[in-house]
């Protein structure tokens, strides 16, 4: 086996994000060549290919939180990334229908695998003084891998298209199994917990202010995030559409990595998740004023992508800060993967048809009460932790 310095581990675990990521971002950006192939099928059926991975973690996220714990999370994620790589390749060829929408679920199985056990080996692996910046950098791995396919996506439609993008995706994932498997910290042999019933399960998670309240909190993050970066950009003008697009993401993970991390040291990841929606309020209503003025546009989407992306880094900094052993951060991980995908599965079709009705009020106003529920959610949470201890 070999040895790698805590640090470097993270950022191996980092880029298994990545690739886990972009197991959403590959067929989002060739969505229209994949429209060409599956179309036939109707909208539903096509936007099927994109959404069931996302499903399979609103399903099962708190269960791969427990079976992770149980099967031991080295384990867990080798399989995991060897998995995606074997369907990444197989969706190279553009098969029929069918074994697309079997191969997208096996990859969703796959994609929650590496999301709950990157931040619960992150937590326990990186020192205690670079916690903070270990949970941020892993929160920003959604971001990072979407600025990045939107700026090559050109490059790949030019060389190749989807089959190479998903080639290229397989080889990443492939060679990260491999390295993964020679460079994390054997399993422990013993200590597994004990199989339960699935509801049992669920209950004793989101009964618990320790392991429920992360995820809690990320919920409304991630229903408000990736509806405002898919639906900001259709509602503004056309000269500042690529820069809303482009920048959004990016302005998240810088304010993430720097203003974040560095609250992170005096403040606790609860009080920073509270703080940044509360920060990102003035951002919709700036929104609101500016609706359909570019440049008013543009700053109240930096405005409100940066106060969010503190949100994002400080919710996975609770992981560790609320839960003391890797099993119960695996399953606080687990919740988060479900509550995740439970926003980012809900959150653009509501809030679609509340700009279709309503314009500007139909985002802002929806968007400022999740803010105010975030943060309420928190306290309660919090007021149940020390009624507890």
């Amino acid at each position: 086996m070999m040895r790698l310095p805590p640090m470097a581990i993270v950022f191996l675990l980092w880029g298994a994000g990545l690739g886990a990521a972009a197991q959403f971002g590959k067929v989002s950006v060739f969505y229209d060549t994949l429209g060409s192939r599956y179309g036939g099928y109707g909208e539903v059926a096509l936007g099927l290919v994109v959404s069931i991975v996302g499903i399979v973690g609103l399903v099962f996220g708190t269960t791969a939180g427990l079976l992770v714990a149980r099967i031991g999370p080295r384990r867990a994620i080798v399989a995991a990334l060897a998995a995606g790589a074997a369907m990444s390749a197989l969706q190279s060829t553009l098969p029929g229908y069918p074994v697309m929408i079997a191969s997208r679920v096996v990859e969703g199985m796959s994609h929650l695998a590496i999301v709950v056990v990157g931040p619960t080996m992150i937590a326990t692996l990186a020192p205690p003084a670079r916690r903070p910046f270990a949970m941020t950098l892993w929160s920003s791995f959604f971001g990072v891998t979407y600025a990045f396919l939107a700026l090559t996506a050109p490059w790949f439609k030019l060389n190749g298209g989807a089959e190479t993008l998903f080639l290229g995706h397989a080889a990443m994932m492939a060679a990260l199994a491999g390295i993964v498997a020679l460079t994390l910290p054997p399993d422990p042999a013993e200590g597994l917990p004990p199989a339960g019933g699935m509801l049992a399960h669920h209950v004793e998670i989101y009964a618990s202010p320790r392991l429920a309240a992360p995820a809690m909190g990320f919920c409304c993050y991630t229903f408000l995030y990736v509806a405002v970066l898919t639906l900001l950009p259709p509602q503004t003008p056309e000269a500042q559409r690529g820069l809303i697009a482009t920048g959004m993401p990016l302005v998240s993970i810088a304010v993430s990595l720097i203003l974040g991390v560095r609250l992170l040291r005096y403040w606790s990841a609860v009080r920073v998740v509270q703080a940044g929606y509360l920060a990102a309020i003035p951002g919709f209503l700036l929104l609101w004023m500016a609706w359909g003025s570019g440049p008013g546009m543009v700053v109240a989407a930096f405005t409100l992508s940066g106060a969010l992306g503190i949100v994002q880094g400080a919710s996975f900094a609770a992981i560790p800060e609320l839960n003391a052993t890797p099993e119960a951060r695996s399953k606080a991980a687990g919740a988060v993967a479900q509550l995740g995908n439970l926003g980012t599965t809900t959150g653009t079709p509501v809030l679609a048809a509340l700009i279709a009705a309503n314009g500007a009020p139909g985002l802002a106003g929806p968007a400022i009460l999740l803010c105010l529920a975030g943060i309420l959610l928190h306290h309660w949470q919090s007021r149940r932790r020390s009624a507890d201890s």
